[in-house]
């Protein structure tokens, strides 16, 4: 699977901008619920685990997950529920052990079917759509670093992934939030880092979403907020859409408001 190749290079970015950093940085506060950068390794660390636990085994990754999902339940916010896998993990020896869990779970994806069924933390998907989901959250979680540390991504194409898993959660982003899901899917037209433009669904349909891939997918992934970015849009649920977009599991999420994510200036 391409997509596997894209994941390891989210991650090696991510690997790159951290490598030097002093060790003190890693308790840097990010301007995502205030998670430091040793809160957002670790979250990618243990869910790169449990995806490469899924892929193994159904079974084994409902053992993993139930002490995780009974914490949230009893009011422990996910970064406390975290904590008693990561155990005593911060700083460089962090980054070490996520980026190994990178490259054990590119080797286990692989060689896999990419139509074979996983089960997840939300509906099950299959193995092509959970490594690209491994991809999205290293590239949304990774922003809050690249935002706090003030170093401007170099984005590849391969950002196209997250966007295609943006077109295709539009109905879903309305289920989870109870709203009635239009009948008529917006036009969607990106323009990629490269300069290639990348469509989907109908030219014909009366609402549209138009602006660059990066932009497009911080907002399906809630890194930034769509009036914060150059996207437009025409029509009513293309609107609502841009102002609700969730492509990610879980219940309704609100994205950040205006002005609250942004790049810093070191």
């Amino acid at each position: 699977m391409e997509q596997v190749k894209d994941f390891l290079d989210e991650s090696y970015q991510l690997l790159k901008l951290l490598a030097d950093i002093k060790p003190k940085n890693y308790y840097i506060k990010t301007q995502f619920k205030h998670w430091s950068i040793n809160d957002v390794l670790g979250h990618l660390h243990i869910f790169n685990h449990a995806a490469n636990v899924a892929l193994n085994s159904d079974s084994e990754f409902q053992k993993f997950f139930t002490p995780i999902e009974s914490a949230l339940k009893n009011g422990y916010s996910l970064i406390e529920a975290q904590k008693p896998w990561l155990k005593d993990l911060t700083g460089l020896q962090l980054l070490n052990a996520w980026w190994d869990g990178c490259e054990t779970v590119a080797q286990t994806y692989r060689n896999t079917d990419p139509k074979k069924r996983i089960k997840w933390v939300g509906p099950e998907m299959s193995a092509r759509s959970s490594i690209t989901a491994r991809q999205m959250e290293t590239w949304a979680h990774g922003q809050e670093i690249f935002d706090v540390l003030g170093v401007i991504r170099s984005e590849g194409d391969r950002i196209k992934n997250i966007a295609h898993m943006g077109v295709s959660t539009f109905e879903w982003t309305f289920k989870n939030r109870n709203l009635e899901v239009p009948l008529e899917k917006p036009f969607v037209k990106l323009e990629a880092p490269s300069g290639r433009v990348w469509e989907w669904n109908d030219l014909n349909s009366q609402s549209s979403v138009v602006g660059k891939a990066v932009d497009f997918a911080s907002v399906v992934t809630q890194t930034r907020n769509v009036k914060d970015t150059e996207i437009t849009t025409r029509g009513c649920s293309a609107k609502v859409w841009m102002k609700f977009a969730q492509c990610f599991a879980g219940p309704p999420s609100n994205p950040p408001s205006p002005g609250s994510r942004f790049l810093k200036s070191i």
